[in-house]
């Protein structure tokens, strides 16, 4: 499962989005301006921008086209 971990009025975070669903990749949003547990968790994991993608065996920040197009050529 990929989690993608967003704020509102965000351009990159919006673009991942657009990307995944065009590559077919099921994925989940957080709104981390709603959710301080999952704020705190990508802080902890050393992230300062959004948007955060996390998937089984990866974990980026910002707009990653050559990554989200790896994840959805499986």
């Amino acid at each position: 499962m990929v989690t993608v971990y967003t704020k509102p009025s965000c351009v990159q975070c919006d673009q991942t989005k657009r990307l995944l669903k065009k590559n077919g990749v099921e994925f989940e949003t957080i709104d981390i301006t709603k959710d301080d547990d999952a704020l705190k968790k990508i802080l902890d994991m050393g992230f300062k921008a959004a948007p955060v993608v996390i998937t089984d065996n990866d974990a980026w920040a910002g707009f990653n086209p050559d990554k989200i197009n790896k994840i959805g050529n499986k």
